[in-house]
């Protein structure tokens, strides 16, 4: 896991942006690491997920705390604890994403805005996305390092054993309260 903490990692101290597309459904690690992305451009119908603590885990790509630096406690809760559904519109509106456009016009739109970034000097761009960078890394960095810990006793105990049984099994899992 740490490994995998660390390839992600790279994405921030990469020194051109990153914008990611979204269409359809966002899920779970893959909408945690479009979070540590610069910009998300989402279509009409978009959605939004992090299911991780239905299966017995938790979130544990850094995504989380972007999301609460955006949306804040309520519905970052809401989300991890629940499985709630983000559709595309809210996340617009709590700033998850800066535009949503017609799924027809979600590649050509994400093109465009590369293209004025490209357009760019690079050393503004460069410098740019490192000063905004710092405003949101090292919480990122510090929550990256309480899920390492967390997955690692959630991923050992009998509750996760019980999850993936229950699974095999197709049946309703017994968890240990406490």
């Amino acid at each position: 896991m740490q490994r995998g903490h660390s390839g992600i990692q790279q994405v921030l101290d990469l020194d051109i942006p990153i914008i990611v597309a979204c269409n359809g459904w966002t899920i779970g690690g893959s909408f945690q690491r479009a979070l540590l992305c610069d910009i998300r451009v989402a279509a009409v119908g978009a959605r939004f997920l992090l299911p991780e603590v239905t299966h017995g885990v938790i979130p544990d790509t850094g995504g989380v705390s972007r999301l609460f630096q955006m949306c804040g406690h309520g519905l970052v809760s809401d989300m991890v604890l629940t499985g709630r559904v983000l559709p595309a519109d809210e996340a617009l509106t709590y700033g998850v994403v800066s535009r949503v456009v017609p799924a027809g016009e979600l590649d050509e739109t994400v093109r465009d805005m590369a293209a004025k970034i490209a357009a760019a000097p690079p050393l503004a761009v460069k410098l740019a996305r490192r000063v905004i960078g710092h405003l949101a890394t090292p919480e990122v960095l510090r929550s990256m390092h309480e899920e390492l810990l967390a997955q690692t006793v959630l991923t050992t105990p009998h509750d996760f054993a019980e999850f993936k049984a229950s699974r095999a099994e197709e049946r309703e899992p017994m968890y240990k309260r406490g």
